[in-house]
C-alpha cells in the first residue's frame, strides 16, 4: 500500500494522483469491501465497482480534519456498500472468504497479488456451498472465543518470522491433547504453557491469539477446504 503521507498536501489529494492511488491501494479496497459484505469480493464483482466509486469519493472529499485517510476511506466504502445492499434488497451468495487470510506460504517468498491470484484459483476449484458451510461452522466455533471469522484478516501474521512463530504455537497445541482440551474448555489460549514449550515470545502469542486459535480449530476439525490454505502450518506439524 502506498505511503499516503507523500501525496497528501494540506489535507487534500491532488486529483491527478487518484488513478495511481487506486492502483496502489486496490487490495485495501478489496479488503474493505470483503469486510463490509462479509464475504470474499473480487474485481469481477459488482461490489468492487461500488467500493471503487466510494474510494474515489473518499479521495475527493477527504480533509485533514477528518482524521487519518484510510479509516475515513473505509467508512465511506462501508456506507456506500450498505446503501447498495439496501437498494438491491439482497446479498449475493458467492464465496464468502478473504483469500488473504489463508496464505499458502510466507509473503516474503511470493508477491501479494500473485499469491492472491493463486489462492483465488484454488477457491474456484471448491464447491462454493461447501466452503460457505465450512466458514459458517468455523465462525460458530470462533464466536465461543469472542471473535468472528472475518476478524482473522486483521490479526493474521504477515512477516515470515512471525508466521513461523505462530505455526510453532499451533503445532504445539495440536500435538498436545491436554493443551487443546484446556483451550476449548477455558476458551483462553494457554499462553504461559505455549511460551514455555515453544519459546515463542508472549507478545506474539497474545497479538496473534485469534489466528492461533482459529488455525488450531480448523486443522483439528472437519474443515478440508479451509485447512488447504494452511499448508505453512501443516508443514510445521510434520517437523
Amino acid at each position: 500500500m502506498e505511503d499516503l503521507t507523500g501525496i497528501q498536501a494540506e489535507g487534500k489529494f491532488e486529483l491527478h494522483n487518484i488513478e495511481s492511488l487506486i492502483e496502489e491501494n486496490s487490495q485495501f479496497i478489496l479488503r474493505c469491501a470483503s469486510v463490509a459484505c462479509k464475504r470474499y469480493i473480487s474485481k469481477s464483482d459488482d461490489e468492487w465497482s461500488v467500493a471503487l466509486i466510494a474510494f474515489t469519493q473518499s479521495v475527493q472529499d477527504y480533509r485533514a480534519d477528518l482524521g487519518d485517510f484510510l479509516p475515513f476511506a473505509q467508512l465511506v466504502i462501508r456506507r456506500r456498500l450498505t446503501d447498495y445492499f439496501r437498494a438491491q434488497s439482497r446479498h449475493s451468495p458467492e464465496i464468502p472468504a478473504d483469500p488473504q487470510i489463508f496464505e499458502t506460504g510466507p509473503l516474503e517468498e511470493s508477491p501479494q497479488p500473485a499469491l492472491q491470484d493463486a489462492v483465488s484459483k484454488k477457491l474456484i476449484g471448491h464447491d462454493p456451498e461447501d466452503l460457505r458451510l465450512e466458514i459458517e461452522s468455523a465462525g460458530q466455533i470462533f464466536s465461543g472465543y469472542g471473535f468472528s471469522f472475518f476478524d482473522l484478516a486483521s490479526c493474521s501474521p504477515k512477516a515470515l518470522k512471525t508466521k513461523t512463530a505462530c505455526a510453532k504455537a499451533v503445532a504445539d497445541l495440536l500435538k498436545n491433547p491436554l493443551l487443546l482440551y484446556e483451550l476449548r474448555s477455558s476458551k483462553q489460549l494457554p499462553i504461559k504453557l505455549l511460551e514455555k514449550n515453544t519459546q515463542v515470545p508472549r507478545k506474539i502469542l497474545d497479538r496473534h491469539r485469534k489466528y492461533i486459535i482459529a488455525a488450531a480449530e480448523i486443522l483439528s476439525g472437519e474443515y478440508p477446504c479451509l485447512a488447504e490454505y494452511m499448508r505453512f502450518i501443516r508443514e510445521e506439524l510434520n517437523r
